[in-house]
């Protein structure tokens, strides 16, 4: 059996980045962020997004999201980001519609009664995750460790003949 724990794999691919001045000869326009905005007024987006928060299934996610820790401030941005990248509004919109969007998403989970409500990124005081994580993270190692030496230990039998050759039924 070839022992495969020695090979290891390059980190960093020469080959694996684009084509210098490939950025200068693709199409212009294949992405929604090239062309003008859906929206220019924050508003008008701002009317928009507050809809689609008011609505039973995405309230529920919102809920979820926060009582398992997310931060308001992370939702946000991914809300924010995401229209940017479909073209809904410019990233000015976007800088503008971030602070009523975060208490929008706040009252949502005051409402709901979330006990540790995270407001910030930076807020992530909760390390029980992180200990959790680290506690698989050496079972993990651990169950590999003790699955190793068992493969070791016990020997490989080699099949007589072939991969098509009968098998030996003969017992002596």
């Amino acid at each position: 059996m070839k022992n495969i724990s020695n090979l290891t794999q390059p980190e960093v691919d020469p080959f694996d980045a684009p084509v210098p001045g490939q950025s200068l000869t693709d199409e212009p326009g294949n992405y929604p962020w090239e062309h003008p905005p859906q929206h220019s007024d924050p508003e008008e987006v701002l009317d928009f997004l507050f809809n689609k928060l008011g609505e039973p299934e995405v309230v529920e996610q919102v809920i979820a999201m926060l009582d398992s820790g997310v931060p308001v401030e992370a939702i946000v941005r991914v809300m924010t980001f995401s229209g940017f990248m479909n073209g809904k509004f410019n990233p000015d919109v976007g800088f503008l519609i971030i602070q009523p969007l975060m208490n929008m998403v706040s009252a949502i989970g005051i409402r709901a009664g979330i006990k540790k409500l995270k407001l910030s990124i930076e807020d992530l005081s909760n390390t029980d995750f992180i200990t959790n994580m680290a506690e698989l993270k050496a079972a993990r190692e651990k169950i590999d460790d003790i699955s190793q030496d068992i493969t070791e230990d016990t020997p490989a039998s080699k099949p007589e003949g072939g991969l098509l050759s009968r098998p030996n039924t003969e017992e002596e």
